[in-house]
């Protein structure tokens, strides 16, 4: 089995300057501390969407676990718990929507120079 991601997905804010300021210095701080057994975090801040629409999330969280064993016991923990009720606090957009997904990657042929 391949590794899991838990994949955040957080609303459009009612503050962005706040929700960032939270996010940027209590919560990423808080997450790589407290999820034990997470074995990399990426943070994303959607920027656009086509056609100009209002972005309808404003952050993506990736938090990768070698194995289903690893991301259970880290949710179960105090720090993994402490770390999704920080998220659902500071979302002020509404809840975070959490997705557990398995990767696979697919390398893409480069087109050759003409």
């Amino acid at each position: 089995m391949a590794g899991l991601k838990l994949v955040v997905l957080y609303p459009r804010p009612t503050n962005i300057e706040t929700f960032e300021r939270l996010y940027q210095q209590e919560h990423v701080p808080l997450a790589a501390k407290k999820l034990v057994g997470a074995t990399k975090f990426i943070a994303t801040r959607v920027l656009d969407v086509p056609r100009g629409m209002t972005p309808p999330f404003h952050r993506i969280a990736e938090i990768y676990f070698p194995s289903k064993e690893a991301f259970e016991a880290c949710v179960g923990s105090d720090g993994g718990k402490e770390t999704l009720d920080h998220a659902m606090k500071i979302s002020t957009g509404g809840p975070p929507v959490l997705l557990l997904t398995e990767e696979d990657t697919v390398q893409v042929a480069q087109a050759a120079n003409p």
